[in-house]
C-alpha cells in the first residue's frame, strides 16, 4: 500500500489538509494501523468546492463521447489492478479477498454502464396541443455534486455516484467514510490516470464531517447530493439541503423480510439466505434482517440453515479459506453483541455462534437464532453483522403485515415455488426491490433503492444518470 495516495485530491493535484491534520486508518482484523491520510476541514472543503465550481461550466460542455472514454478507460484500469484493489480493500474494512475481488468487478461495472449511458442522453420535441408552439427539451447536468460515500462498500458505492455524474457532466467533491478513505483515494488516481479533467473530482477524506459537509449544503453553491448511510444521518442532511432547495438522492438504512413459505425449495432458500445474509458480514443495507418462515418448514430451514452458517470459516480477509471477515469496528461488534444478548434473554434459541471469540480483531462469529421474540431489539433495526433471526408464521396476509411492519422499505425476499403467490406478495411489501427466490438484487443495470426511510431515489439502471440532470423546455412560436 506504499503507493497508495493519502493526501486529499482537490484540483487534480495531492495536498495535505490545511491545518495538517492527519487520521488513522485501522485493519478491523489486528486493530493496527496501516496509514494516515489527510484529514480535511473546512477550508479544505471550500477549496475542494471552488475547484468543483470552476470546473464545472467546461466539464458540462464536454462532449458526451469524451465522457464516455473516459469512463470506459477507468473500468479497464480498475479490472487490470483488480488485486491490488481488493487487497486495499481487504486492509481497511476487512472483507475476505475473494469477496473483495467480487467488488472491485461490481464497481467497475458502474463505470462501464454509465459510459454506455453517457452518449444516450436526449431530451425530445413537438408541437404542442395548441399548435402555437413547438416544444423542445434538453438535458443538462444539474451542476456540481457533493458525494458521501459509506465504508461497507467503499469502492462500488463510489463508482456508483461517480459514473453517472461524470456521464451527466457534474463535477464533484466525494466525501468518503473515515473508516475506509483509501479506496476512494486510489479510485481518484485511476480517474486521473483515464483522463478525467482536473476538479471534476474532488476528495476530501476526513474525520470531521459536519465540519465539512454542513457548510457545502448550506453554502448555495453545491446543487445535489448524493448520500449512502444511515436514516438518522441522513434527515440530519435533507434539513441541512432545504434552506438551497438541493437536490436529493438518499440511500439509507433496510430492515430486510426474507419470506420462506412452506412450498419453496429450502435449498434454494438457503442459498439465498446465505446470500442475502451473509455478502459483506452481514454488514450491508440489503441484508436480510428479519426471517420470516413458515411453521411448516421452519426448524428444517433453521437446521440446514444452521450448518451451513456453522461450516464458515472466520478469520482475516487476506487469510486462505477464510469466508467471513471481522467487523468495521469495535463499536459496530458491541451493537451485534447486544442485539443477539437481548434477543437470548427473550427467549430466543441459538442454533449456532452467538459467542465473541477471543484475541485480537473485531470478530463475530455466523449466527442463527430461532424462536425469536417479535419484541426483540434486533426487529426493529439493522443489525449489520453476521446473525440471521429466525421467527415463524403461518398465513401470508399474516407475514405481509409483519414484513410492511417498518419504517424502512429498501428491500424484500420471497421464496415460493408458486408464481402467482411471488408476484403477489412482490406487489404487496413496501420496499423499492424484491428478490424473488434470489438472495441477490443489486446490479448495476438495475434501479437501487427504496421507499418509505429508506431514501429518495434510485442509483443504477436507466434511471441512474436521471438524478444527476436536469430538464429545460423551450417554447418556440409556429411560424
Amino acid at each position: 500500500m506504499t503507493d497508495t495516495p493519502t493526501q486529499l485530491f482537490i484540483g487534480g493535484a495531492w495536498v495535505g489538509a490545511a491545518d495538517g491534520a492527519t487520521m488513522p486508518v485501522h485493519d478491523p482484523a489486528t486493530g493496527e494501523i496501516i496509514a494516515h491520510v489527510s484529514d480535511a476541514g473546512t477550508k479544505d472543503a471550500r477549496l475542494a468546492e471552488d475547484a468543483a465550481v470552476e470546473a464545472q461550466r467546461e466539464w458540462a460542455r464536454t462532449a458526451p463521447r469524451v465522457r464516455s472514454e473516459i469512463l470506459r478507460r477507468a473500468y479497464e484500469i480498475i479490472l487490470e489492478r483488480t488485486d491490488e484493489l481488493a487487497h486495499l480493500m481487504t486492509a481497511e474494512m476487512g472483507k475476505p479477498l475473494a469477496e473483495a475481488r467480487g467488488e472491485v468487478a461490481y464497481a467497475a461495472e458502474f463505470f462501464r454502464w454509465f459510459s454506455e449511458e453517457a452518449v444516450r442522453i436526449d431530451g425530445g420535441g413537438g408541437v404542442l396541443p395548441d399548435g402555437r408552439n413547438r416544444m423542445l427539451l434538453s438535458r443538462r447536468p444539474v451542476g456540481p455534486c457533493l458525494l458521501i460515500t459509506p465504508w461497507n462498500f467503499p469502492l462500488a458505492m463510489g463508482t456508483r455516484k461517480i459514473g453517472p455524474a461524470v456521464a451527466a457532466g457534474c463535477t464533484m467533491v466525494l466525501k468518503p467514510a473515515p473508516q475506509t478513505p483509501l479506496s476512494s483515494l486510489a479510485l481518484a488516481a485511476i480517474l486521473k490516470e483515464a483522463g478525467l479533467p482536473d476538479g471534476v473530482l474532488n476528495v476530501v477524506s476526513t474525520s470531521r464531517a459536519g465540519e465539512v459537509c454542513e457548510p457545502l449544503l448550506r453554502g448555495g453553491r453545491i446543487r445535489k447530493l448524493s448520500f449512502t448511510g444511515s436514516t438518522q444521518v441522513g434527515r440530519l442532511l435533507l434539513a441541512q439541503c432545504a434552506d438551497n432547495v438541493v437536490r436529493t438522492s438518499m440511500e439509507l438504512g433496510g430492515n430486510a423480510p426474507f419470506i420462506v413459505f412452506e412450498d419453496a425449495d429450502l435449498d434454494v432458500a438457503v442459498d439465498g439466505a446465505m446470500v442475502a445474509k451473509m455478502r459483506n458480514m452481514g454488514e450491508a443495507c440489503t441484508a436480510a434482517n428479519r426471517f420470516f418462515v413458515h411453521s411448516a418448514v421452519a426448524a428444517e430451514f433453521g437446521r440446514r440453515l444452521a450448518e451451513r452458517m456453522g461450516s464458515l470459516v472466520v478469520g482475516p480477509g487476506t487469510r486462505d479459506g477464510v469466508d467471513v471477515g471481522p467487523l468495521i469496528d469495535a463499536a459496530g461488534r458491541a451493537k451485534v453483541e447486544k442485539l443477539v444478548a437481548d434477543a437470548v434473554g427473550r427467549g430466543a434459541e441459538v442454533l449456532v455462534g452467538g459467542r465473541t471469540p477471543e484475541g485480537p480483531g473485531c470478530f463475530y462469529p455466523p449466527t442463527v437464532l430461532a424462536g425469536v421474540d417479535p419484541a426483540s431489539r434486533l426487529m426493529e433495526t439493522e443489525i449489520f453483522g453476521p446473525v440471521a433471526a429466525i421467527l415463524t408464521f403461518d398465513d401470508e396476509d399474516e407475514v405481509v403485515r409483519r414484513a410492511n411492519d417498518t419504517p424502512w422499505g429498501l428491500v424484500g425476499y420471497v421464496f415460493t415455488e408458486g408464481l402467482d403467490r411471488a408476484l403477489r406478495v412482490s406487489e404487496r411489501l413496501e420496499v423499492g426491490m424484491v428478490g424473488v427466490n434470489t438472495g441477490l438484487v443489486s446490479n448495476p443495470a438495475a434501479p437501487f433503492g427504496g421507499v418509505k426511510q429508506s431514501g429518495l431515489g434510485r442509483e443504477g439502471g436507466r434511471v441512474g444518470i436521471d438524478e444527476f440532470l436536469e430538464y429545460q423546455y423551450l417554447a418556440v412560436p409556429v411560424r
